[in-house]
């Protein structure tokens, strides 16, 4: 497109954002490079929401398999092999990645398997010292597992190396209370770890329905997740025999074999010359964006967890899809709506929900009504399970107008993302009435709560 300058496009950062933001725009027929230092695919393909959701299907047939027995199955001598599992995930991992590759590789797109920096305007230095330009620039380059200071905060492990295990801990502790925390927990405590969520607030799953929060809590005590809340670690210590001493605000001290940090996530900016180059950040390193990605520097965007918004996979993917689009399009610019966003946590039973909380409706509406069903799933009568699930549908006291539906339950999330979309549409709780049932499925709850 462009005569003045080597690329139209350089995007930094080859995650789910940067690699969806490049081939579009390769499609619509820029000149497109892309820089990555590590590896194609990003966190969620490499070290995050992929991997973790196969650790997940794996720790779930511990439960399904001792569910079986009441379906006549004999499994008493099942054994698990944490290596074949962890070697198969990364197995597909190194698959996924090529697949990224050949994607980009497909679209001409020209790939740097080195670090960037903007040192001038419209201008890119690689790790090898060479130089090229380009008309836009695109920051895509995530974010990474925050590090709390704490003493002997380096012996402690972070979502990235849960991945690579040599073997499964005994015990673990696990610092946080966000999703990343709670869906640890529950892997670790299915494939037998001892497992203690530390938490320096009284408070899980910021964001998510009270509801659904405090079904969870239950449940993972029930299964033998231990919580302490309200206190923070003291510090961390390597013993001769090996694991660690780990000392917490309020307790005595304790042996354990590995400590993981799940204490939330920094937006990934040093080194990217931002500050030289002007871009405005905000007060946790975040990089600022109008509504179509556009820094306070005209030819610089940004998209995904490096921003100011949701830090979300498929978040990221639409930003780079509308900022491709809007820049290199023929059509009108494009701007991701960041309200209604579904998500799940795949904790043991997973979460999913859209749209605002109880709370939140109460505060925004004044008027709501809401509606729920509470019941123990058929499969888990019939499996012996004394567990039990939850939906929750949050509505408009006065139109009627579905603003949030909450639900913890097998399969949350598979259920929500169609959920998802009659809540954005804007469907009425009347609609969902008109609905005809599938008989028998949980789903069938959503369109029979009263």
């Amino acid at each position: 497109m462009s005569d003045t300058y080597d690329f139209d496009l350089f995007t930094i950062g080859a995650g789910s954002g940067g690699v969806r933001a490049s081939r579009v725009a390769a499609a619509h027929g820029a000149k497109v490079a892309i820089a990555e230092e590590y590896r194609v695919g990003g966190t969620c393909v490499i070290r995050g929401c992929v991997p973790k959701k196969m650790l997940v299907y794996g720790a779930h047939f511990a439960e399904d398999l001792k569910d079986a027995r009441n379906f006549g199955w004999k499994t008493e001598t099942c054994d698990f092999d944490w290596i074949t599992l962890r070697d198969n995930v990364l197995k597909d991992v190194d698959r996924l990645e090529g697949a990224y590759t050949d994607t980009l590789e497909n679209h001409d797109v020209t790939i740097f398997h080195e670090r960037a920096e903007i040192t001038g305007e419209h201008e890119i230095t690689l790790a090898s010292g060479k130089k090229v330009t380009a008309k836009y620039i695109l920051i895509a380059t995530g974010a990474r597992p925050h590090i709390p200071d704490v003493e002997g905060a380096e012996h402690a492990i972070t979502s990235n190396e849960a991945f690579h295990l040599d073997a499964l801990p005994k015990r673990i502790v696990i610092a946080g209370g966000g999703y990343i925390a709670n869906e640890f927990a529950g892997i670790f405590n299915e494939f037998g770890s001892k497992v203690t969520l530390v938490n320096r607030s009284d408070k899980l799953l910021r964001g998510y329905d009270q509801a659904l929060i405090d079904r969870l809590l239950q449940i993972s005590v029930m299964k033998g997740i231990d919580f302490k809340f309200n206190t923070v670690f003291e510090y961390i210590k390597p013993c001769e025999d090996g694991g660690f001493f780990v000392k917490l605000s309020d307790c005595d001290e304790e042996h354990v074999d590995q400590v993981m940090f799940a204490t939330g996530r920094v937006p990934n900016i040093e080194g990217l010359g931002l500050e030289k180059a002007g871009v405005e950040l905000g007060e946790k390193g975040q990089i600022k964006v109008d509504r179509f990605s556009k820094t306070n520097i005209d030819h610089i965007y940004a998209v995904g967890d490096v921003t100011d918004r949701v830090q979300l996979t498929p978040v990221a993917i639409r930003e780079g899809q509308a900022f491709a689009d809007t820049i290199f399009g023929k059509g009108d610019p494009v701007a991701v709506d960041h309200s209604c966003i579904p998500s799940a946590v795949f904790s043991h039973p997973p979460i999913a929900a859209v749209g605002m909380t109880e709370g939140e409706a109460k505060n925004k509406l004044g008027s709501v009504k809401v509606y729920q069903s509470d019941f123990r799933p058929m499969k888990n009568v019939l499996a012996g399970r004394n567990e039990r699930s939850l939906m929750k549908m949050v509505c408009d006291g006065e139109s009627g107008k579905i603003v949030g539906i909450h639900m913890i339950a097998p399969d949350a999330a598979e259920m929500m993302q169609a959920a998802a979309i009659a809540v954005k549409a804007g469907l009425t709780k009347a609609d969902f009435d008109a609905t005809t049932a599938i008989h028998p499925t949980m789903a069938e709850e959503l369109v029979l709560m009263r």
